[in-house]
This record gives structure tokens, sequence and C-alpha cells, in this order.
């Protein structure tokens, strides 16, 4: 498992090896090492395995909830800590020899890598961004809304594959986007100090300790929760604007936190700040800065522009916000009047029916994410292609090491031919998928390669891009535009595309992200394909599993025409899968977007973002010794917008708010501070918000013991998602 070296704590000659260029690492990751801790012990496995199924089993299930909760990989990393130390206390320091395997139940005390490794296997019942696969929405789409007859093997299929492909990635792309130190891929920072706090003795110093300011902080924020989390919900989006102007439509859209532009809004609630862009405390300042500049620029100038003075897209039709689809008369979108039973368009019943409208923040969302995918490419190409190219073409043992890498050659490193296997036998059971289930899955063989070739292409800028900033420009809006001209009136052969073509490659950089992860904390390279190999395909069959359960086993699950009012199954996450289904793969981009569509004119903004980084670049050679110039990162700028709907402008100004306070002031004014306590506290509102969720979930939500009162309801803004065009009717909204 690792070679023989001094089993003292090792540190390299800081003359040989310089520490760490980025600042950020150099304050918070150890340069030290043990190689003789013991890794892969029995405690790991069992351990591991059971806080994966765990957190796939919970996250797959709050999913389909009418408030759904993500619960993160902390929660697993922080209660496996005491049952590690009871398991070293407990269990017999004794060898077995199981079918000529040999172990030992208790080698040596509970140690860090041990609990890195196990936490690396509750990320995998995690995954990136969604607290469980994404394919599990497409499944949930296909039996759920279209009603589709659907195989269990099939779905087996389409869940591992499309996880392990993005695996496959991984291991392809490790020597871009883990081993180079310009890579250092910030959210893995507060792990690093979260782990430190709860293994390292400190030694008496000026202050508490990181445990005890963990402890404090975890419980003030366990116990806070419980007021916007049940007991006082309006605290996830005070609008006071709309108390003062209760007969408004246009004070409401302007100050409404849920379903306006949230002018004046704010949120105290942890959960609502960092839910679509993760914890502001991890993110690097300048990122901020990108972020916050293109909010500004597209909620507070573009958007008021297009719907109140020009209008556009007949916006004034529409709630200013909401992801919902519209007729012409500003009434919902009924998809079952144009549909066929083999789940295709129909043109001629399309045709009477009429054309499909979006609220104008939604067109303009889409717009940015055809920017945000050129600009990807070209931002990347230009400042970081020279670099890309010179490691491609420079052995690995040459390229530039930071003290970590140098550390981490103690160990065995993992051969590519190893992850190429896992890559050829996922792409192959993914053909054989398209061949057997061919009217499931509508995805010829040739789409889902076209859908792989494009994964690959695409995983390494945008992997660039989170690697150095911490935000993930989405393209899953170009993957379904793409597919959804070569095939169009096909809902289902859409969402395969995008699962091989975009969420593959979200697999990917979860799972790069925890590589570097164990470069930080030195765990040998075989014992993290080991674990994220064991993980993913525990996660997958679980995550499948208990979606099965639920979609057999719950009545009208996910079915608002028929589900009561108050009812906890309502699947408003996976209802923006499927209107995605409709917008991309039933009605198609050519006509929304083609000649004659509506928004035709939103598709010049690929042109305008592949434009966009140029003029930085130039600058940039010109006047070399403005250091700032190449700070100014395009992608992340349009990523500003990404994610609205459901996304609000008070979830992401409370995280611009709250990210510039700990990343720019504190930073600067308090850095030993910032460097003791940053990562710990962010690690700590994550989990008490994560522990109290649940306890919330289990003892009062799912036992229907729930409060109504004024503080309970969330906004209180109910003109804001009326339209303001004239001679528009819809109930509860005046009519002009």
């Amino acid at each position: 498992m690792a070679s023989k070296v001094d089993p003292e704590k090792t540190k390299v000659d800081e003359e040989e090896t310089p520490t760490c260029e980025i600042e950020e690492v150099a304050l918070v990751v150890p340069e030290t090492d043990d190689p003789s801790l013991p890794v892969m012990t029995f405690r790991t496995w069992f351990l591991g395995i059971t806080s994966c199924t765990i957190l796939i089993f919970l996250n797959t299930f709050f999913s389909y909830r009418t408030q759904p909760l993500i619960i993160s990989a902390i929660l697993m990393q922080i209660a496996v800590l005491p049952i590690g130390k009871f398991m070293a206390k407990t269990l017999p320091n004794k060898d077995f020899n199981l079918m000529g395997f040999k172990f030992n139940l208790n080698p040596a005390p509970f140690n860090m890598k041990e609990h890195v490794v196990i936490t690396i296997f509750a990320n995998c019942g995690v995954s990136a961004g969604g607290g469980d696969a994404y394919s599990t929405g497409a499944i949930t789409v296909m039996k759920a809304y279209y009603h589709q007859s659907l195989s269990f093997l099939c779905g087996l299929f389409i869940v591992l594959t499309s996880q392990m492909i993005g695996y496959g990635w991984a291991g392809l792309l490790r020597r871009y986007l883990v081993d180079p130190v310009e890579m250092w891929w910030p959210a893995n920072l507060a792990q690093v100090s979260l782990f430190r706090a709860l293994h390292e003795k400190e030694h008496k110093a000026k202050g508490m300790t990181r445990m005890k300011f963990f402890l404090i902080a975890f419980a003030a924020s366990f116990f806070y929760y419980f007021l916007p989390g049940y007991l006082f919900p309006i605290l996830t989006f005070f609008s006071w604007v709309c108390w003062a102007w209760p007969h408004s439509i246009t004070a409401q859209q302007i100050g409404s936190g849920y379903k306006g532009l949230g002018i004046g809004a704010f949120t105290l609630d942890w959960a609502g700040i960092c839910a679509y862009h993760s914890s502001p405390l991890v993110t690097p300042w300048i990122s901020i800065v990108n972020v916050g500049v293109g909010f500004i620029i597209f909620i507070y100038i573009i958007l008021p522009l297009c719907y109140w003075k020009y209008d556009t897209f007949d916006a004034r039709k529409f709630p200013i916000f909401s992801n919902q689809l519209f007729t012409n008369k500003g009434l919902k979108y009924d998809t079952t009047k144009i549909t066929t039973p083999q789940l295709e368009l129909d043109i001629a019943a399309y045709d009477n029916y009429g054309k499909l409208y979006l609220s104008p923040l939604f067109a303009l969302s889409i717009g940015s994410g055809f920017a945000r995918f050129s600009a990807t490419l070209i931002h990347v190409a230009l400042f970081h292609g020279g670099a890309i190219l010179k490691q491609s073409k420079s052995a690995v043992n040459n390229a530039k090491m930071d003290i970590h890498e140098k550390l981490m050659q103690s160990y065995k490193h993992v051969p590519e031919w190893w992850f190429l296997i896992i890559l050829f036998f996922s792409v192959a059971l993914s053909l054989l998928m398209s061949f057997l289930w061919r009217e499931s899955v509508q995805l010829p063989w040739w789409g889902m390669i076209f859908a792989f070739i494009l994964s690959f292409i695409v995983t390494l800028p945008v992997g660039v891009i989170q690697a150095t900033t911490n935000q993930q420009p989405g393209f899953d809006i170009i993957a379904q535009f793409m597919i959804g001209y070569v095939l169009p009136g096909k809902p289902i052969a859409n969402l395969l595309f995008k699962i091989y073509g975009r969420i593959s490659t979200v697999h990917a950089l979860s799972f790069l992200s925890d590589l570097k992860l164990g470069v930080y904390m030195k765990i040998p390279p075989r014992c993290m394909y080991t674990a994220q190999l064991v993980g993913t395909l525990v996660s997958g069959i679980v995550n499948l599993a208990v979606a099965w359960w639920m979609l057999e086993g719950i009545q009208n699950i996910c079915d608002t025409d028929v589900l009561p009012p108050d009812s906890p199954w309502t699947c408003p996450k996976y209802r923006v899968t499927f209107d995605a289904s409709v917008i991309w793969g039933l009605i198609g981009p050519r006509r929304l977007f083609g000649p004659g569509g509506l928004y035709r004119n939103l598709v010049w903004l690929f042109l305008v973002g592949a434009l966009l980084p140029v003029p930085i670049y130039v600058l940039s050679k010109i006047f070399p010794d403005k250091k700032w110039i190449p700070l100014i990162n395009m992608p992340v700028i349009l990523y500003g917008f990404a994610g609205m709907p459901p996304a609000t402008p008070t979830n992401i100004a409370s995280w611009l708010i709250t990210g510039a306070i700990f990343n720019y002031f504190l930073f600067r004014y308090h850095k030993r501070w910032w460097q003791k306590y940053n990562y710990v506290l962010s690690a700590a509102l994550d989990a008490g918000t994560a522990f109290m969720g649940v306890l919330i979930f289990f003892a009062l939500q799912n036992n229907n013991i729930l409060v109504h009162w004024w503080g309970s309801e969330l906004d209180h803004c109910p003109l804001a998602s009326c339209p303001t065009a004239p001679g528009i009717i819809v109930k509860g909204c005046p009519v002009f």
C-alpha cells in the first residue's frame, strides 16, 4: 500500500520543494505526511459503505418532497468519528482470513486517513450538485410524468453507466486537473480544515481551539435552523417591500425574494444562502466578485429593461420570475395536449394548441447559458491553453510539483489503463442499452457516441474553471439544444443525451475534486481508486432501488393535478427536469430558437460569449503589469445568472454579501482568524443545518406535525407572480 519510508512524520525539504504557491492552500493544508498509517481497514470499509448507503437513501428520499433537502457528506463525516473511535477501543486486535483475504479488525487507533476515505465513500452517496444521481431524475420523469413502462434493468444501466463514464473521464484528466499546482479546488479546503479540527491536538494558544469553535458553531447552527426550517420559514425570504406596498404588482415584482427581483429582500437561512452556489466561505474572493458583476448586470439592468421598457418576448404577459411553461394567454401550458402515445410530438395538435412561451427571466437564463458555453471554451483556450499543451507534452515526473505532490511520490500511482477499462466497459454497456431498449430510451447508438464526445470535450475546460474558482459553468442547455436539433420531438432521447453528454461531466468533476482532496490529505492513490469505484457502484444501486420503491409505492407521486394541496410528494425538483424535456426534446429548439421562433435572437449569444474573453486576454498581454486584468473571468461573470430559476436573486445576493464579509474583509483584516476558523465555520454551519433538517423531517414533517401562522408562509408577496400586460386573465391577479 505504501513504499518503505521513515515511519515518522516526514516533511520535504523546503529548499528542494517550495511550499504551495496558492496562499489559501498554504494556510490550511498541512505539509507533512505519515505513510505508516493504515488506510483501508475493516473500519474504513464498514463505515464507508454504511455512510454511502445512508446518505444516498436519505437524499433520494428527500428529493421527491415538496421541500427537498440535500444532505451533504459532512453529516456522515462528523457522525462516523465517535463510531470509529468506539470501534478502535472495542474491536479485537486480531487477524482474520476470509477466503484468502487477510485483515485485522483493529490494527491501530482510528486515524485521519481512515476518516478521509470514509468521507470519500460518503461523497459517492451525495453526488455533485443534487444529492442523488441526475439519471434518477430522468427515470422519474419517464415513469411519473410520461407514464412510461421501463424495466428496472434498463434503469440500472442508465444510473451506473452514466456515473462510471464520469469516473473514466476523471482518470484520463488527472494530469490536467489534479496534478498542477494551479488546480487547487477551493471547496476541499473546508474539508481539510474540518479534518484537522477533528483530529489534531492544538497547543494552547490565544483563542479557542478549532474543535471547540466547531462545536459551538455547530450547536448554534443546529438550534437556529429550527426557525427557518420549521417554525419561522419566512426568514428564508424576508421581503419587507411587499409589506410596505401590499397592493402594488410592480413593488412586489421588485421586492419579492421568492418570485421577484429581491431588491431589499434578504435571507437569514444558511441553507438559502448556499443552496445553489455552495458555501460562500469556501469560494475565492475574486470568484465572488466575478459572479457579483454578472448578477448585477443581468438582474438589475438587463432583466428590468427587457420586462418594463421593451416588453421583450411578450414578457409582461407572464410572471417576471417563473420556471413554468405558458400559452400566449398567460396560462400554464398543458403538454398532454401535444403528446402522442409514443411520447413524441403531435405536430398537428401543437399547431392547433399554440406556441410555448417562457417567463422573461427563464428565457434570459437560457440565453446566458448559450453565452456561458462558448465563453468557457474560449477563455480556457486563451488563458490556459498553453499550460494544458505543455502539461500534455511533458512527462508527469518532470511536471511542476508543489510539496503535496512531492509527498505523494511515496505511494504507488494508479495506472491509466485501470480507468480505461472502466470507461470502455461503461461505453459498451451504454451502446448495448441503446439497442436492447431502443423504444424506451429513444436515443440511437450514434446519439450515445455524440454524447460521449461532447462530455469529453467539455470536461477539461469546465474543470479548469471549477478547480480555480469553485464555480462550475453548466452546459446542460447546450447538450439539450444540440440533440434537440438532431432528434426533435423525442423528449426521452433528450433526457438521456443530457445524462451522458453533461451529467457524466458533473460526476467526473466530483471524482476529480475528491482526488485532489486525497492529495491534500496524502491518501494512497490506489486506496482512492478503490473507495471511489466501490462507492459509486453502491450508491448507484441504492439510488435506483429507493427511487423505484417510491415511484411504485406512493400513489400519484409527483402528480400535482391529483395530489391534495398539502401533499409532501409534489416533486418540484423533478418538475424542472420535465419542463426541460418539453422545451428541448418534445417541442425542440428549432421551433423556439430557429428561424421564425420567438426566441431566435438568443442564439446570437453563442457568438457574444465567444467574443467576450478576447479583449480581456488582449489587454492582459498589452498590460502584463496589471495583474487584475486576467482575474476578469467571463464564464464566471456569466455564471452570475446561472440556476435562475429555481435559484432566486435573494439566494445569490445573500451569497455574495456573505462571501464578501468572510473572504474579503476578514481575510484582509483578520487573516489569523480567517486561517484558523473560516473553513471550520463553513463546515459547522453545513453540519448543524443538515442534522436539524433531518431531525425536522423525521420527527415533525414526516408525521404531519405542521405549523400554520403568518411566519410559516414564504414571502407574503402574492402579486409578484402576476402578469402586467393588458387583457391577461390569471386567477388571483388584477386585470389591466
